[in-house]
């Protein structure tokens, strides 16, 4: 519906996240964290099924209450009903969030606060064990997370709006949630959470390269480079584990022209510097850019 992706970002860039009693989000999570709770098998094969089963539930639960959102808008008055479908997307999208926690981090760098900086990434930005990052790897982390999160907060939810309206949107975010807390390789969870992990990977496809292509297209604005983007995003996207992070990550590194390491793991544009403090800004101003376009671009065409 024309307008409403508009008015669910500017909702989202002034008023943030809705409290956690109402986020949809926050239910989804719940939702998992039971099945998660509950779980009885004992085999992989079993451990897959229950898995797939707690992520179908949860996927039928978010569609027919989707639907039902849906059906009551467009009972609506067609002038308001912008507005209000705008007001119902905005809780599957995530912007200002991501902005905020990573700017607490830079400005913990900053300060030269090392460990508050390490806090801040574990709590709000990623999930490896942070304590022994040095201030470059910390910023680095910090930069790939607004990079992936673009991608997984914003550009993939608006995709499926575009595509399939409020419930596309809402089935995203689920199978995104699910795969958040369950898909780990893991001896607890490597077969319980493997459907939400292959689901989530095969999602996010097309959303990852576009939200690549939209780094790219907007590096200048972080005082990047498109060239140096696109090159990175060709060389390195397959040097991660996940079929879909490389590509806005890779991207984020040539656009800023810094080297992004997981240790043990990954080097994205291995030719770049060491990431700092003021990068995070950069990066953060490159993916609201993005995300203007993004919306843009799901308005018009």
């Amino acid at each position: 519906m024309a307008g409403a992706a508009s008015i669910a970002l500017i909702a989202d860039l002034l008023l943030g996240e809705p409290p956690a009693r109402i986020h949809p989000t926050v239910w989804m999570g719940r939702w998992l964290a039971a099945g998660r709770a509950r779980r009885r098998a004992r085999t992989p094969l079993a451990a897959l099924i229950e898995g797939s089963l707690v992520l179908a539930g949860g996927v039928a639960a978010t569609a027919a209450l989707a639907l039902t959102a849906g059906e009551l808008l467009r009972r609506a008055p067609g002038p308001a009903r912008p507005g209000l479908t705008g007001a119902a997307l905005k809780p599957a999208l995530s912007l200002r969030a991501l902005v905020a926690a990573a700017t607490s981090v830079q400005r913990a760098l900053e300060r030269e606060r090392i460990g508050a900086a390490r806090r801040i990434l574990a709590w709000h930005l990623v999930s490896r064990d942070t304590r022994g990052l040095s201030a470059s790897d910390v910023a680095g982390a910090a930069i790939e997370s607004v990079a992936e999160n673009l991608s997984d907060g914003l550009i993939a939810p608006l995709l499926a709006f575009r595509v399939g309206g409020l419930s596309a949107a809402y089935i995203y975010r689920m199978l995104n949630t699910a795969d958040a807390m369950l898909g780990y390789r893991d001896p607890d969870l490597e077969w319980f959470g493997k459907s939400a992990a292959r689901i989530d990977d095969v999602a996010n496809l097309l959303p990852a390269r576009a939200t690549a292509l939209l780094i790219c297209c907007c590096a200048h604005t972080g005082r990047g480079s498109p060239r140096r983007a696109v090159r990175a995003a060709l060389a390195d996207a397959g040097r991660t584990a996940s079929p879909n992070a490389g590509w806005p990550m890779a991207a984020m590194a040539g656009a800023l022209g810094v080297n992004l390491v997981k240790r043990g793991h990954y080097s994205l544009n291995p030719r770049g510097r060491a990431p700092v403090a003021a990068d995070i800004a950069r990066s953060c101003r490159i993916a609201i850019a993005a995300a203007l376009l993004a919306v843009a671009l799901v308005e018009v065409v």
